[in-house]
């Protein structure tokens, strides 16, 4: 396999659990190499969470469909940036020093901030779907999310110092990340929100406008660099950097944000 499939399914198998068969040599090189497919990786699974929406939808009512729909999306991912939400829930809202505070995170059990933080959220990203899922036929935007949300996690591994040097996963796979893996992520997640444009015409989207459509594919990369541009700096003032669990915090928290941008514009706008 040449070294650009290899980047491509080093990608698939970290980000999720598609059955992606290849036997690769985990370097940080390669680690590094795979984040510019993060993107695509999303792309995958937003496309694959708009078909169950749309075949729940066909044969259920809006929120049971919204339910399942959510189910597939964290099986999808095998709960890994789940896990890194409710680690980092842990020890930020601890309000320990900065060391505690690593510990907490590096603690393989979940306490009880980790689990309420992850019940508000799904409970929240279920209402979101569900919300979308409302007018009909699910809009061609949700697959969008995924897409930015990864490209964000790329941006952050560049931007941030690791909180833990080149100790644990992230750091020892990703530390010497720099601007050039994420500047190389980003064009494929333009082109992704692009292809998804071009496919408005032929998909449909419901309810939506053309003009909402439009206000959507502008917005959601705007809201994931905003947001997620405020919360990393949150996280590495009190942490001293970023870890492999504010990585995985962040995703969730931009595919919420990003989710609710499509409310807000589906409802308001």
């Amino acid at each position: 396999m040449n070294p650009g499939w290899q980047a491509v399914a080093a990608a698939f198998q970290f980000l999720t659990r598609f059955p992606v068969k290849a036997e690769l040599d985990y370097t940080p090189e390669l680690f590094r190499r795979s984040t510019r497919h993060y993107p695509l990786a999303g792309a995958a699974i937003g496309a694959v969470v708009w078909c169950v929406a749309a075949a729940a939808l066909y044969l259920l009512p809006p929120l049971p469909a919204a339910v399942l729909t959510l189910v597939l999306w964290v099986a999808l991912t095998g709960g890994l940036h789940l896990d890194g939400w409710m680690d980092t829930a842990d020890g930020l809202l601890s309000y320990r020093p900065r060391e505690q505070m690593l510990e907490i995170m590096k603690d393989s059990r979940v306490g009880a901030m980790g689990v309420m933080a992850c019940v508000l959220l799904l409970l929240l990203k279920a209402a979101l779907v569900y919300s979308l899922l409302t007018e009909g036929w699910p809009p061609l935007m949700l697959l969008l999310p995924p897409v930015w949300s990864r490209w964000f996690m790329v941006h952050a591994m560049a931007s941030w110092p690791m909180a833990r040097g080149n100790k644990g996963l992230a750091g020892s796979n990703f530390n010497g990340m720099e601007k050039r893996h994420s500047a190389a992520a980003l064009p494929g997640a333009i082109l992704l929100t692009a292809a998804a444009a071009g496919l408005f015409p032929l998909l449909g989207v419901g309810e939506w406008t053309y003009g909402q459509a439009g206000l959507a594919w502008v917005a959601l990369p705007l809201a994931a660099w905003a947001g997620g541009t405020w919360a990393a700096r949150r996280m590495a003032r009190k942490l001293g950097g970023l870890t492999g669990d504010t990585y995985g915090a962040l995703n969730e928290g931009i595919e919420t944000l990003l989710l609710l941008v499509l409310v807000i514009i589906q409802y308001r706008l």
